[in-house]
């Protein structure tokens, strides 16, 4: 087949900020493309490069073999349909399509068969004569598709046009664009950030991020085999795992080793393995390749979204202190003062402030009004390295409390197997915070200082259940132990079978549903 467009280092940048970073792109005569990202990936600069509305900081575009280099957009054989259609509003729709044509002062019976021609093609016989501000969104954009294929470009560049249409439409839609291109038999570009579009319509799917291209591919090549993880979370919805591929046609993860259809990896090279939610099966405990609890399930109108978690996530558990209410009272100032003994890691001592003391301590005063009082003065003398230290609030009444600042080394736990590292501290409080708490997980992992971070690129991970046994509204003096946990494996389901929550499952999966990804792959 022939290259009938070759994109070649196409660089383009707005202000110094580079915008597209070296695109090079052969499309053939008469596919389909479909640019796929997000929004602000470069997918609709690319497509106005093309069209001659921008001119590339770098680079060429060659059309049929021509240099487009300094071509102006009325003089490229290349016609575009605008996600708004920017129709004549004064115009019908029979005008609306001729208009390009009697721009080129083409004769009228050559005009009345082109037009019906086109008006046929997109079924709309018998429209020429109504009002374009009148029709359908998805009329309106027939028409819009009428008057760029009216005047036979080789190229047709469609930027979102399905995106104001409703769901019902926009799939009729993908069809019928589909059927269209066909009949016409000439290369269509389209841009889209919708993935299901993407996979209905194309030929070949171009998935762009930031500026840069990540796979290029069939639509059946880019859902089943992924290049990277970018590409496999943007493309439907994935199961994402770290593995280790022992060798070819080997692959490990939570010491387990599975048969996979993948070759070509360095023996014991650190992969990325994707499982896609519709490629699992849901067993009966103890007959599929592994067992879990389902965590949850959803409707989702013609199948069920299950999630079941398969292995427990990295967990730390630290004491909770509960003292007697402590309040300092002022006789002559009629103010009474509080706060807490807290512990903090010893690394962040050095960047320590007094508002942030202020909060790990809870310290506040008030007066017998109950109004708030402000603390003018933290007296501390906190050395970079272990131990206790006191800490000193008052207000400007002289009214004070001393509390103590345990300054420990980080104790981490670092779960190498799911790649996760988390922290929290032991703390101290009374029996009224927690009885006064509105959100109480929330403020136990604020109190501990809890955090989690993945092992290989530090990125924050969200702790996802905060586990403890007393009955807040009566809680009394004494040490408890508090649990923070990241979520654990938990594999994503799409089936017709509906199960129950905290059912007992088994998950099975073939080695032809296993996809191996490269770890930080890009195309």
């Amino acid at each position: 087949m022939k290259k009938f467009i070759q994109i070649k280092n196409i660089v383009k940048d707005f202000d110094g900020q580079i915008v597209l970073k070296g695109i090079n792109l052969d499309i053939y005569e008469n596919e389909f493309v479909t640019l796929l990202g997000p929004s602000g990936c470069g997918k609709t600069t690319l497509l106005r490069i093309l069209a001659g509305f921008l001119q590339q900081s770098d680079g060429q575009i060659f059309l049929d073999g021509k240099d487009l280099t300094g071509v102006e957009a009325y003089k490229r054989d290349i016609n575009t349909v605008f996600q708004k259609y920017a129709l004549f509003p004064h115009m019908n729709v029979y005008e609306n399509i001729a208009f390009g044509l009697k721009i080129k002062k083409i004769s009228k019976d050559v005009i009345e068969q082109k037009v019906n021609r086109m008006l046929s093609l997109v079924n709309l016989d018998g429209y020429a004569k109504r009002n374009v501000t009148m029709l359908s969104g998805g009329q309106q954009q027939r028409v819009a598709i009428a008057r760029a294929l009216v005047n036979e470009p080789e190229v047709l560049l469609l930027d979102e046009p399905l995106g104001a249409l409703d769901s019902k439409l926009r799939k009729e839609m993908q069809l019928e664009l589909k059927k269209i291109q066909q009949e016409v038999g000439i290369t269509f570009i389209f841009v889209t950030h919708d993935q299901e579009e993407a996979l209905t319509m194309s030929d070949k799917i171009v998935v762009m991020k930031d500026g840069e291209i990540q796979q290029i591919g069939s639509p059946t090549d880019i859902y089943n085999e992924p290049e990277n993880e970018f590409v496999a979370r943007f493309i439907g919805e994935s199961n994402i795992i770290d593995g280790l591929m022992v060798e070819d046609y080997k692959v490990m993860f939570d010491d387990k080793v599975y048969d996979s259809v993948d070759y070509g990896f360095k023996p014991n090279e650190n992969v990325d393995i994707v499982i896609r939610p519709e490629d699992i099966d849901i067993k009966e405990p103890n007959t599929g390749v592994l067992n879990g609890i389902v965590k949850s399930v959803l409707f989702k109108g013609v199948h069920y979204e299950i999630v079941v978690e398969t292995v427990s996530g990295t967990s730390k558990t630290v004491k909770m202190h509960i003292l007697k209410n402590h309040d300092r009272y002022n006789e002559s100032a009629k103010q009474k003062i509080s706060a807490n003994d807290f512990t903090m890691d010893l690394e962040d001592v050095a960047n320590i402030t007094d508002a942030e003391i202020i909060a790990r301590a809870n310290a506040q005063a008030w007066d017998d009004k109950d109004e708030y009082v402000s603390l003018t003065k933290i007296e501390y003398d906190i050395l970079n390295q272990s131990g206790k230290y006191a800490v000193t609030f008052k207000t400007s009444e002289n009214t004070s409390i001393t509390v103590t600042i345990s300054v420990v080394e980080p104790k981490y736990v670092e779960d190498d197997k799911q790649g996760v590292g988390i922290t929290a501290f032991d703390f101290y409080k009374t029996a009224d915070e927690i009885k006064e708490s509105m959100m109480l997980s929330t403020d136990l992992k604020m109190w501990a200082n809890a955090s989690a971070w993945d092992l290989e690129d530090d990125s924050n991970i969200e702790i996802h259940d905060v586990v403890y046994d007393f009955d807040a509204e009566n809680i009394s003096e004494g040490e408890f132990d508090i649990t923070f946990a990241t979520k654990g494996r938990v594999f994503k389901i799409h089936t017709t079978d509906a199960k129950l929550e905290n059912q007992k499952v088994s998950l099975d999966f073939s080695a032809e549903d296993i996809h191996i990804m490269s770890k930080f792959g890009s195309y």
